[in-house]
C-alpha cells in the first residue's frame, strides 16, 4: 500500500482537477489546448503521478473558474502556498469579497509579433486564440493568446473578412477597376 501512495503522491489533486474537468463537461483535449500543455501531461496530473508546476496549476485554476477556498485546496494538494492570499480590512468603501475582475495593466508594446501557426480552442464560454512560432525546437513557441467571448469572436470573423477584402480590392490593377466602372449603366 505504501508502494501505491509513492507512485501516485497526488492522487487526491488528480482526482480534484478531473472531478472539475468533468463537472465542466470538458474534455482533455479541450483543457489541454487552453492551459497548453499536452494530453499526456495533464493525464498524469490527473492519475496524480505528477504535480503540475505552479504556473501550471495557476492556468489550471484560471481556466476552471476555481475560486477562493476550492482555488485554496488544489494549491494545498499541489504542495504549494496559495499565490493570493489578502488579509485586507474593510475599511473606507472597498470591496474585497473576491468578486471583483483583476485587470493588468502591461506598458504598450509597439512591435509585431509574426506567428507561423495559430491554434483555437471553443468552449461555451469564449474562445482563445493561441498564436505560435516555430523555434527550431520542434515545439511552437506560443507569442500570444487571446480570450473572447463567442459573439466578439463573431466580431473579429467579420472584421477581418471585411478588412481583406478591401486590400484586395486595393490590389487589383487600376485597368480592371476603370473597366469595371465603365461597365456600369451611366445615370
Amino acid at each position: 500500500m505504501a508502494e501505491k501512495s509513492q507512485e501516485l503522491p497526488f492522487k487526491n489533486l488528480g482526482q480534484r482537477l478531473k472531478g472539475i474537468r468533468q463537472k465542466l463537461h470538458e474534455s482533455m483535449s479541450d483543457v489541454s489546448g487552453a492551459v497548453e500543455i499536452d494530453e499526456a501531461a495533464l493525464e498524469r496530473f490527473e492519475k496524480g503521478s505528477e504535480r503540475p508546476s505552479e504556473d501550471i496549476l495557476h492556468l489550471l485554476i484560471s481556466h476552471f473558474g476555481v475560486q477562493d477556498d476550492d482555488a485554496n485546496k488544489l494549491w494545498h494538494l499541489a504542495g504549494y502556498e496559495p499565490p493570493h492570499t489578502h488579509n485586507h480590512s474593510h475599511d473606507d468603501d472597498d470591496d474585497f469579497s473576491g468578486n471583483r475582475a483583476g485587470v493588468l495593466v502591461m506598458a504598450i508594446d509597439p512591435r509585431i509579433i509574426y506567428s507561423d501557426t495559430m491554434h483555437v480552442n471553443a468552449g461555451p464560454n469564449g474562445v482563445v486564440l493561441s498564436f505560435a512560432q516555430n523555434a527550431g525546437s520542434g515545439q511552437p513557441l506560443t507569442t500570444a493568446r487571446v480570450g473572447m467571448s463567442r459573439e466578439q469572436a463573431r466580431s473579429v470573423i467579420r472584421t477581418l473578412q471585411a478588412a481583406l477584402d478591401k486590400s484586395e480590392q486595393r490590389q487589383l490593377p487600376q485597368s480592371i477597376q476603370k473597366n469595371e466602372d465603365q461597365d456600369k449603366p451611366a445615370k
